[in-house]
């Protein structure tokens, strides 16, 4: 964690060089550029705690959160914890939407449920919303279980009762418990879409629907002091926070999933990460908006280990 740290300040260092001043001074992209080049100095834009916006959404994009608010203050993440509190993926998407007493200016969230998409239409509300990162729906088993790969065919036989035992997969001949995440949550959202494909998951007994995705991982782990469970949840949740110990991540189709096999495509369950906001944002918030999509945006979010959307050499 010290080490982590103690990179996450250099690249502030870095970062801050590059945008002409301290921490949390940044040119606004959406000023236009003077034509004589006595009139090209562009006055920064500088975020502070009273102007920094209001960010939410999924659970796993919290540390690319606080790392952002790290950077742009010029304060460690617990500092910054303070500033938001995520609702994950589809109450951030209501919540932008809808306004609450505190407000939310900024998503940074998975893809929304179905629901999301008729709520927005049926409320006429328009935002702005690109993508800046690309992660992947991976499979997790207990360690000991032999295991290593399944294929799109068998997941999908598995979550619609069809194949009910390890043995069926080449395994022990123990039953397999599949979890499931909760229908409004952003993995479920991603089961449904990449993997599933319009087939109708079998329905799960309540206590294997778990509505967090940390609960998920450990039901997995620990079910029944065997390697009989399955479940599903974010690559970058199990693999770069450190989520996964006693568990194993499943090659799907024979492809491993990785930093690699992400960023060109070979793993099959991919999906991507947005940076949303209202149509008529405030200065502040557009700002922010537009640096997540920058090249020095792109370079903090491939520093925490998510795989950015852009291919140059700065963000790899």
């Amino acid at each position: 964690m010290k080490n982590r740290l103690v990179s996450l300040f250099l690249l502030a260092a870095v970062l801050a060089l590059s945008a002409c001043g301290a921490p949390g001074a940044f040119s606004d992209p959406s000023a236009s550029t003077p034509s004589s080049s006595a009139a090209a100095q562009v006055n920064p834009f500088v975020f502070t705690r009273e102007n920094f916006p209001n960010l939410d959404g999924s659970t796993s994009t919290v540390p690319l959160a606080q790392a952002i608010a790290s950077v742009l203050l010029g304060e460690t993440r617990e500092e910054t914890s303070d500033l938001f509190h995520f609702s994950k993926t589809t109450q951030s998407y209501r919540t932008l939407m809808w306004g609450d007493e505190d407000g939310v200016d900024l998503l940074i969230a998975a893809e929304p449920p179905e629901v999301i998409w008729q709520e927005k239409e049926a409320q006429s509300f328009q935002w702005q919303m690109e993508p800046f990162a690309i992660d992947a729906l991976v499979f997790v088993v207990n360690a000991d279980n032999p295991v290593d790969s399944l294929t799109t065919e068998q997941i999908q036989q598995i979550y619609t009762g069809k194949i009910t035992n390890w043995s069926q997969v080449g395994g022990d001949d123990l039953p397999i418990i599949p979890f499931q995440r909760n229908e409004e949550a952003g993995s479920q959202t991603a089961m449904n879409k990449l993997v599933m494909k319009g087939l109708p998951m079998m329905e799960a007994p309540a206590n294997y629907v778990r509505g967090e995705m940390g609960d998920l991982i450990e039901a997995v782990a620990a079910y029944d002091d065997s390697p009989s469970a399955i479940g599903y949840t974010m690559y970058y949740y199990a693999n770069d926070m450190n989520m996964a110990d006693g568990l194993k991540i499943l090659a799907v189709d024979g492809v491993v999933p990785s930093g690699d096999t992400i960023r060109n495509g070979d793993y099959p369950f991919l999906n991507n990460y947005y940076v949303v906001c209202g149509e008529q944002p405030s200065e502040a918030t557009q700002v922010l908006y537009d640096w997540i999509l920058s090249d020095e945006g792109q370079k903090l979010v491939a520093h925490e280990g998510y795989v950015p959307v852009t291919a140059t050499e700065a963000a790899k």
